[in-house]
């Protein structure tokens, strides 16, 4: 468990919980209730939204069903599919997701005591440098008998849409969480470093070299627990969330589940006139629409394929929403990629290590010139030098550094009109 744990409210999920049981009333949360201010703060849903418990959905609610996976996810109404792409991520790294669902067996269902059930629950997110719990009641909004937003593709499954209640609440609404990047989620769920790499720009399509260069880094990224989501950009003209031809929708955020590095057997030498694969499997958090072209589902490629021979290469044909393509297919096909590394800095870990250093800042104004800590960026030659400045040894010529520089979510400020993020950035100069 994180050392310390801001609480979101001040509100203590083991007092509320059990002032629940002792009156035998199930949690209604007044810091965001059960209302159309928690839904919306400017379009309303089209249909008329009933709030309802899991219990009044089905017969046997559960937290997980036979556990999680990156398989219980589908995405409603709300334009946040880079959520979902996220949770996607989050399923498949049981030391990621059981940071953001705290002690889930102990909040699990019991059906032999269900007088022990109080209708709350307690999620945890990264905020700005530090762990923040945040509790909910189990009240989701629904239409004719079913859950509007993220849901799970098994009806009595509920982790995914109390995460999500979770998470609109720290944003506001649920209004809120339209529209965003799958990074900023990844960073929320696990306080990881994000990075993001732009496919066109990098000529990764065309350069097999700079190609090969990202796949390895990207599997090591994957390898050591980190989380990977892509996208296709919107280009002026084209609408978002279109397919294109191949089966891709534009706009909209996927999941990396897997990337591997296969050698191929004799004869699969001869059919593929290749003696490596190199691979990814992605995740389309609708849960359904693929990719159509080499290694789609029912492609050429899989019927050269034996059984036994896709079993020890690790390919394995999923269900819904999951497919295979070529590492070249996705540089070619996908224009951005978001990398979020997980940075390792314990002592006892046999990969390199890295030392973390954070420091909260501001850019604050002052009417005193030398107090003033706003300067503007580098085109303001004559108050640039008053911005914030840090300073750090590299001792090693083969030592990395990473900067990552980071604001607080703003979402919560969607309400008021603002609630976009504020344009930052860094310069690093050798002193």
């Amino acid at each position: 468990m994180p050392s310390s744990v801001q609480l979101f409210r001040d509100q203590k999920y083991h007092e509320l919980k059990e002032q629940c049981i002792q009156q035998r009333r199930l949690f209604e949360d007044p810091e965001f209730p059960a209302s159309d201010g928690s839904l919306f703060y400017q379009s309303a849903p089209p249909r008329k939204v009933e709030w309802k418990r899991p219990k009044d959905l089905c017969e046997d609610p559960h937290l997980f069903v036979n556990g999680i996976s990156s398989h219980d996810l589908h995405q409603g109404t709300l334009g946040n599919c880079w959520f979902v792409a996220a949770c996607s991520c989050l399923a498949l790294r049981k030391c990621l997701w059981q940071q953001v669902i705290p002690d889930f067996s102990e909040q699990e269902w019991d059906p032999k005591n269900p007088e022990k059930y109080a209708g709350i629950f307690r999620f945890r997110f990264w905020c700005f440098g530090e762990w923040t719990e945040v509790v909910v009641d189990d009240l989701l909004p629904t239409v004719d008998g079913r859950l509007i937003y993220c849901h799970s593709n098994v009806k009595n499954e509920f982790w995914s849409a109390l995460l999500e209640k979770a998470y609109a609440k720290l944003a506001g609404s649920y209004e809120a969480l339209d529209g965003g990047s799958a990074a900023d989620a990844i960073v929320d769920f696990t306080g990881a470093v994000a990075e993001s790499v732009d496919l066109v720009q990098g000529k990764y399509g065309e350069m097999i070299s700079e190609q090969m260069k990202l796949f390895e880094d990207l599997m090591k990224v994957h390898r050591r627990g980190g989380l990977i989501s892509c996208s296709i950009a919107v280009s002026s003209g084209r609408a978002s969330e279109v397919e294109t031809e191949m089966g891709l929708v534009v706009g909209h955020a996927y999941s990396v589940t897997a990337i591997r590095k296969l050698r191929l057997g004799e004869r699969l030498v001869f059919s593929f006139k290749a003696e490596k694969l190199f691979m990814i499997r992605l995740r389309n958090p609708w849960g359904k629409r693929e990719w159509n072209g080499a290694w789609s589902d029912n492609s050429e490629e899989w019927k050269k394929v034996s059984d036994s021979e896709r079993k020890s290469l690790g390919l394995v044909l999923e269900n819904d929403g999951e497919f295979w393509m070529t590492f070249e297919d996705w540089c070619k096909n996908f224009t951005d990629v978001d990398i979020c590394r997980i940075v390792n800095t314990s002592y006892f870990s046999i990969h390199k290590t890295w030392e973390k250093k954070m420091m909260h800042g501001a850019w604050t104004k002052n009417s005193e010139p030398l107090l003033n800590r706003s300067g503007g960026c580098f085109d303001n030659r004559e108050t640039f030098l008053q911005n914030p400045q840090y300073i750090f040894d590299v001792k090693k010529t083969e030592d990395k550094v990473l900067v990552s520089l980071q604001q607080e979510d703003r979402r919560k400020y969607k309400k008021e009109g603002k609630g976009d993020s504020i344009p930052i950035g860094f310069e690093i100069f050798k002193v």
